[in-house]
């Protein structure tokens, strides 16, 4: 039996979405655009059309398509070494561990593929800690409209019904309250609470950024019931709001037991890292949790390339984005159905008061990748190299998409 001919350049679009159709499980309700290359903020589609990327991979693609010193690191290390397995050390993990430790504030890092593997490797030692001090102190504390990932330890912790339902029962003891009620955050802990976690700045749940006050508490609370205060960076973190990780956006910056990051930390290449205090990472043992791919050579590799580069894009992240606000509202006001424009840095939504569905299908005719979370907010990641000039071509689509609104 032969071998199947590998896609050609000439397959069309509608080629590529039926093969998917027929051979690929339908979990994604996918727009109907199949993208070939990008280069800088835009992506190209096979028919050659441009489009600018403000969704970035939801927010993976962070420098961008095609950056060249991520190229050119991807192809020098490919050549030399892609995995080995955790039986023995490859050259970048300890280095990116200390790198990471340096903008953290914390200590070790363990390395995994994803966010949602950063979360579960986070809620065993949660879990862990827990137990050391009694059996029954396992509960979890998480916020209404919370995202943390699809596995089932992250997703017992995700305040959204509609993506637990189907796979429940989840694991027992997680309590949800609402986004900064302080009322709610001190009646949630007792004894039983092993930890809290928390989206500094909630991304599928619609941009909603916790206050300081509330994340104060938060960490006081834990402190006081002995309870692990986790912080999910994995989209609103690792530049995206300006500063290297959300929760650093505070002043004085309240620091949490453990954070889970990902997305854009290796550009495109799977790398998720939970970085934890000493005391949180005392609750892993030896032969408690690893990864086969976890830390891989290129992988670490290119995120140490990545650190390099967005320290010198934290300050225009920091204008550009402030810019993006500006105009944003500026473009709210002109219009009655848009509520609120929320966020900050390059991680901003725009709520209306209408679905945002057809919005998103009408950008991307115009040229405008974006998408629509919590069914009626806009939102937006663009890539950390986006400057004034691409906002202003972003939000002059908007205005016309807006203008034809009733």
């Amino acid at each position: 039996m032969s071998s199947p001919s590998p896609p050609t350049v000439d397959q069309s679009a509608q080629q590529t979405m039926d093969l998917e159709r027929d051979y690929v499980l339908q979990n994604y309700a996918r727009y109907p655009l199949v993208l070939a290359r990008g280069k800088g903020c835009h992506v190209y589609d096979l028919e050659g059309h441009r489009y600018l990327d403000f969704i970035a991979g939801i927010g993976v693609n962070a420098l961008g398509h095609a950056h060249p010193r991520i190229v050119a690191v991807i192809r020098e290390q490919a050549g030399l070494l892609i995995h080995t397995s955790n039986l023995y050390y490859n050259q970048y993990q300890g280095p990116l561990a200390k790198r990471l430790a340096e903008i953290s504030g914390l200590q070790r890092t363990f390395f995994a593929n994803s966010g949602t593997e950063a979360m579960e490797g986070a809620l065993k030692m949660v879990h862990a800690h827990g137990r050391a001090i009694h059996p029954e102190k396992y509960e979890i504390i998480s916020l209404e409209n919370a995202f943390h990932g699809r596995t089932l330890g992250a997703l017992s912790i995700t305040g959204q019904a509609k993506y637990r339902e189907d796979f429940e029962p989840l694991i027992p003891g997680v309590k949800f309250i609402p986004v900064n009620d302080m009322a709610a955050l001190e009646a949630a802990f007792n004894e039983r609470t092993a930890g809290i976690v928390l989206e500094m700045i909630q991304g599928e749940g619609g941009i909603n950024p916790l206050t300081h006050e509330f994340v104060a508490k938060a960490r006081e609370l834990a402190d006081r019931y002995n309870a692990l205060l986790v912080a999910d960076e994995i989209q609103c973190g690792v530049g995206r709001p300006g500063t290297y990780f959300a929760y650093q956006r505070s002043h004085p910056v309240i620091l949490p037991d453990v954070m889970a990051a990902a997305k854009p930390l290796a550009c495109g290449i799977p790398l998720g890292v939970i970085v934890a205090n000493e005391k949180a990472a005392a609750a892993i043992k030896p032969g408690m949790h690893g990864s086969t791919f976890g830390g891989g050579a290129l992988a670490c590799r290119v995120a140490l390339e990545f650190l390099d580069i967005l320290d010198e894009l934290l300050p225009s992240i920091q204008r550009v984005g402030g810019y993006f606000h500006v105009v944003l509202n500026e473009l709210a006001r002109k219009h009655g159905f848009v509520n609120e424009v929320r966020g900050f840095g390059l991680m901003l939504g725009m709520e209306l008061a209408i679905p945002g569905k057809q919005i998103v299908l009408d950008a991307m005719a115009e040229g405008l990748l974006i998408n629509c979370t919590h069914e009626t907010v806009l939102r937006f990641l663009p890539p950390y190299i986006a400057t004034e000039k691409e906002v202003d071509q972003a939000v002059k689509v908007l205005a016309k998409l807006f203008a034809k609104v009733k």
